[in-house]
């Protein structure tokens, strides 16, 4: 039985994903572009269908500012008509009702202090080393050189290395949002001495980890925890799922500026119910305390407008690819009838879409990343302040423990892009989150360059090919390798 944020049941008491997934993409398309939305609606075969709808969504968007935030605005709005709340008695009720609905109990606070002295410099470990000052600007430099991240983001990060007092983030208290998470934010911002309120699961192990964390490093970890029973204490964490009023109630009750940051994930269609709860805690939040930041860490494997720059890179990269790739890529592209190795991008594309859906990841997973995404457009218009960038393929164990991206992972240093370490990929994220909070917003004419500033893709964007076409080559390539 499901109770919490979930998918309505129909008449057999099933609860579709695929029903409620399809129907907010059909209505997310309808403002702009209503042929668009009858096609997602009439998909047939919409596991494996989803992603050129996915792509739509974009494409449809990049015409106008206009047309990109009518998509967001209803998406978000179709997400609060199609899901449901299941209470106690099974018995469902508006996801909207989750704005105004009291706590069903009070959580209290356990506060874990750290023990060490705050890291006053920005360290970035990469491949067994430490990186900071000269050593740092130059890997920079290099991931720049090689189009494995924006040029923003190299500069976003060397004005952290220049202002180290911004590291513990006097005066807020970030929210973590799925707090054991790998690429979050929690252990470096600890190690820097900032304050960190962690929202996850009762998990025994997991808090133990987390509190380890906190007493190595320099910060504050607040947990959320049920009452104190007699002579002990209540149980650490909470689920989102059921209990958004109480975390509401809670996060109102903090000292410091909040920056609500969602770094949640779940498998299949609980990705979605926890993005949908994200959401709705996120809208009540700014309501109570508009001057709550909102942050997000989204996926390179999806669809994204990207920079004319980005375009030229990927095309210089395809045009001087070696003699041997050339020649074994026109029997691949004639063999696969064009499916195999092909350029990423039409020439002097402005912008370009880079589509890099995997769509073994399922439509369930881009849609809670979609979700995040049309939340931070229409924040960032309402005037808040939001901390949005793409992070880089990470070897996760959520990842990892898919054979297939993980084969694929290791091939794909073949093919221009890197596969970040965890370590690696939350420090860089940190401190880009910490640039965010403490400059103003680059201004932008458009929405999809808001998205694309600062983006560590891992170089997905500014790779010679397609990235889907050289999916299938790259796991084979890991494989073999993996096997050697």
């Amino acid at each position: 039985m499901t109770h919490g944020v979930s998918f309505p049941a129909d008449r057999d008491n099933r609860r579709s994903t695929t029903r409620a997934g399809r129907a907010i993409v059909a209505d997310a398309l309808r403002p702009v572009d209503p042929v668009g939305a009858l096609g997602a609606e009439q998909e047939t075969a919409w596991r494996s269908g989803y992603v050129v709808h996915f792509r739509r969504l974009v494409e449809a968007g990049v015409a106008s500012p206009d047309a990109w935030l009518r998509i967001a605005d209803a998406g978000l709005d179709a997400v609060r008509r199609t899901l449901v709340v299941v209470d106690d008695d099974d018995t469902e009720h508006p996801l909207e009702s989750l704005m105004q609905a009291p706590a069903s109990r009070s959580l209290d606070t356990r506060e874990v202090v750290g023990e060490a002295e705050p890291q006053g410099r920005l360290v970035v470990p990469y491949r067994g080393r430490d990186l900071e000052g000269a050593a740092l600007r130059d890997q920079l430099a290099d991931w720049m050189r090689r189009g494995v991240l924006e040029p923003s983001a190299a500069d976003a990060v060397g004005v952290v290395v220049d202002h180290p007092e911004w590291l513990a983030l006097d005066g807020r208290t970030v929210v973590a949002l799925g707090a054991g998470a790998e690429m979050g934010p929690v252990a470096a911002l600890l190690r820097w001495g900032a304050t960190v309120a962690g929202v996850d699961l009762q998990r025994e192990a997991l808090w133990g980890r987390l509190e380890r964390t906190a007493k190595a490093g320099a910060g504050r970890l607040l947990v959320p925890t049920g009452p104190s029973a007699p002579g002990g204490s209540g149980a650490l964490g909470v689920d989102l799922l059921a209990e958004v009023p109480a975390v509401a109630e809670w996060l109102t009750g903090l000292e410091g500026r909040l920056v609500l940051g969602n770094y949640l994930y779940a498998d299949g269609g609980t990705h979605v119910r926890v993005a949908a709860a994200a959401d709705v805690l996120a809208t009540r939040l700014l309501a109570e305390r508009p001057d709550t930041a909102l942050a997000f860490l989204a996926t390179p494997t999806d669809a994204f407008a990207v920079p004319r720059e980005a375009v030229e890179h990927s095309t210089r990269a395809y045009r001087e690819r070696s003699g041997t790739a050339k020649v074994l890529g026109r029997p691949l592209r004639w063999a696969s009838r064009g499916r195999l190795l092909h350029r990423a991008y039409p020439p002097m594309a402005d912008p370009g879409i880079c589509d890099s859906i995997v769509p073994a990841q399922g439509p369930n997973y881009v849609l809670a990343k979609r979700i995040q995404r049309w939340r931070a457009a229409v924040a960032r218009r309402d005037g808040h302040t939001v901390s949005f960038h793409v992070a880089p393929s990470t070897r996760t164990r959520s990842v990892v423990k898919n054979r297939a991206l993980a084969a694929a992972f290791a091939g794909a240093h073949r093919f221009g892009v890197e596969v970040f370490d965890p370590d690696t990929a939350n420090t860089l994220m940190a401190a880009l989150l910490v640039h965010d909070l403490n400059t103003e917003p680059v201004p932008h004419d458009h929405p999809w360059q808001d998205e694309a500033h600062a983006a560590v893709h891992g170089g997905l964007w500014r790779a010679p090919y397609e990235p889907r076409s050289a999916l299938g080559l790259a796991a084979a390539l890991g494989y073999a390798s993996a096997r050697s």
